[in-house]
């Protein structure tokens, strides 16, 4: 199983759960797993965290071979993604709000069966169009996604 992790994975981590000069182990094991192949960032998340100017940025910059997903996302899975998780009609400020979170979907549907998308988010399935969270379009989608509390137990 790949695990794609979403921006909010390593970004509260570095800064509530798992400090990047105080818990250096983490930060280890990810790399170490990225490096296996069975954790990686996507190019959109990545990117978003390159916008930053801390610590994390430096860190995913160092790492870059280790967990970066070296692949190109299938457009039409983007469009799919969207269309059906989000819905048809969405506006320009409604794809905006959507983000990277699209892309992150798309390269999981590429190969359901063998990735899982890894998020903060929590499920709130009352939500319409650009405020779907990603566990409920993964769930429609057929995709597993799950929290990083499970990511580390699943990984040991």
């Amino acid at each position: 199983m790949l695990y794609l992790l979403d921006a909010n994975v390593l970004i509260d981590a570095a800064q509530d759960y798992y400090p990047l000069d105080r818990v250096p182990e983490f930060w280890s094991w990810l790399v170490r797993m990225g490096a296996k192949g069975q954790v990686k960032v996507p190019k959109g998340i990545y990117e978003e965290i390159m916008k930053g100017n801390d610590a994390l940025k430096i860190w995913l910059q160092e790492n870059e071979d280790a967990l970066l997903l070296a692949e190109v996302v299938f457009q039409p899975l983007v469009a799919e993604v969207t269309k059906i998780g989000y819905g048809p009609s969405l506006n320009d400020v409604e794809i905006e709000k959507i983000g990277g979170d699209a892309f992150l979907i798309a390269y999981a549907l590429s190969d359901s069966q063998h990735r899982c998308v890894v998020t903060l988010e929590a499920s709130r399935p009352r939500r319409k169009g650009a405020n779907r969270h990603i566990p409920d379009v993964c769930k429609d989608l057929g995709i597993e996604c799950i929290g990083t509390f499970d990511l580390i137990t699943r990984l040991d």
